[in-house]
């Protein structure tokens, strides 16, 4: 057997995933980083990543030993696009932003132990400074990393056929 890290991010658990626990038995579709994107730190030191729209067709089963939330700090800028619109006429399609655009923060990533991985993420948890002052620091959990225990196998690359 073999011990993997493994990603899980938290759009790809709540709109598809299953919660889990440590000890439990899954069965994932796991696509491997290259090595570009091991050297660019995706996937917060992960070796592959779990993808549930499209993949590789069959699944890697294996042990879940351990799980660890990552939180990752961002920098909030206001949205320009978030000012309300002059008055539409009805039937008019408005498109607004969200508020606030968000790019990473400095500092690595925290990683919490836990026992169980959540259905859905806080997507904000921590407003440190006002928001008025622009840029202000959220963080955000942003998914798992997970250790797998695995059959002595490699996940699929994205160009691999099953």
């Amino acid at each position: 057997m073999a011990r993997m890290r493994v990603f899980y991010e938290d759009w790809q658990m709540g709109c598809c995933g299953e919660p889990f626990s440590v000890g439990d038995e899954v069965g994932w579709r796991l696509v491997a980083l290259d090595e570009e994107q091991l050297r660019d730190g995706h996937c917060y030191g992960a070796r592959a990543w779990v993808e549930n729209h499209g993949g590789p067709d069959r699944e890697t089963a294996g042990r879940v030993r351990s799980i660890d939330l990552v939180h990752q700090e961002y920098l909030a800028h206001r949205d320009p696009l978030a000012v309300e619109p002059a008055a539409a006429e009805p039937g008019t399609l408005v498109v607004r932003g969200t508020g606030r655009r968000l790019e990473p923060g400095p500092g690595a990533p925290v990683l919490e132990p836990v026992d169980s991985c959540p259905k859905w993420f806080e997507e904000f948890e921590d407003e440190e400074q006002a928001p008025r002052q622009v840029p202000y620091r959220v963080r955000r959990a942003v998914g798992v990393l997970v250790t797998l225990e695995v059959p002595d196998a490699t996940p699929h690359r994205p160009r691999d056929r099953s």
